[in-house]
């Protein structure tokens, strides 16, 4: 029997404070508001407690932050979409910003098992003078336990109105994809990582978080693997592959660093949950 899963998030801003109304329907929720970085910035873990999709299952999440207030949500272990037994599984996930809004949106990976029909899609609504900072990783398989991906499909989209649009699906029997060097390469994990803004960057600005970003690309191992670029004025996208989430997941934490620190002059401060 196929889940729905619905959960909305309401941030805003009162006397300092970024605070979070929700309301959901299904198993879908967020734990109790952390503040370890003070009042202005409110953290949050969404937990999903089956921990998986299957055929027919769909989880809706819509995030709206008001203006001026801060937002960081991030979730305690992998989304997985398990095997397919005919109707795709589906995340569907909208972000609202308002005028001076800020979010972090950072889940941790996504999972797609073998022979799973998955539908990943992200929506984002980024008003003037706010800013958006969004991570997506993807592995398929678990080469760990030996299983490889060699049947399924995984389609993603990921579209910000007027600005960026990013559509395509990754089939297991798709060699040229998978393995040629036009593709993935032979590599089981991709990422992607954006920096929206509102109000559009100017030249020096986009040049500076450019380099900025190369530079810790340079340092890291995996950096190799990796690209930036600012595809319109209003944008920087991060992409990657690894051969596994680890590496890639340690890189894209240190560039959210980087771009908290130079584009929001804010210390690199992780969700706890990240270190348990």
């Amino acid at each position: 029997m196929a889940w729905l899963a619905q959960l909305d998030l309401n941030y805003s801003l009162s006397a300092g404070r970024s605070r979070v109304h929700f309301r959901h329907d299904g198993p879908l929720r967020v734990l109790r508001s952390l503040y370890p970085e003070g009042d202005a910035v409110c953290h949050n873990v969404l937990v999903h407690p089956p921990g998986g999709l299957v055929s027919g299952d769909t989880l809706d999440i819509t995030v709206q932050v008001g203006s001026h207030a801060h937002a960081l949500v991030t979730t305690p272990g992998a989304t997985r979409f398990y095997k397919s037994s005919g109707e795709p599984a589906t995340q569907r996930t909208h972000l609202k910003l308002q005028t001076g809004a800020r979010l972090e949106w950072l889940p941790l990976e996504a999972l797609a098992y073998n022979a799973c029909d998955a539908h990943n899609v992200l929506h984002m609504d980024v008003a003037e003078g706010a800013e958006l900072m969004a991570w997506d990783i993807t592995a398929f398989g678990l080469p760990h336990a030996s299983e490889p991906f060699v049947q399924g499909r995984f389609t993603q989209h990921m579209q910000w109105p007027g600005h960026w649009l990013e559509h395509g699906t990754v089939r297991a029997d798709d060699a040229y994809l998978m393995d040629s060097p036009l593709g993935l390469a032979g590599q089981r994990c991709m990422g992607s990582m954006l920096l929206a803004c509102g109000t559009a960057l100017t030249r020096t600005q986009r040049e500076h978080l450019l380099d900025a970003t190369r530079a810790v690309l340079d340092a890291h191992p995996q950096g190799q693997w990796c690209g930036v670029t600012a595809p319109n004025a209003h944008m920087l996208v991060l992409r990657g592959l690894a051969p596994v989430v680890e590496p890639l997941m340690q890189l894209w934490q240190q560039v959210r660093v980087c771009w908290r620190q130079e584009q929001w002059q804010l210390p690199g401060t992780a969700p706890r949950i990240w270190s348990m």
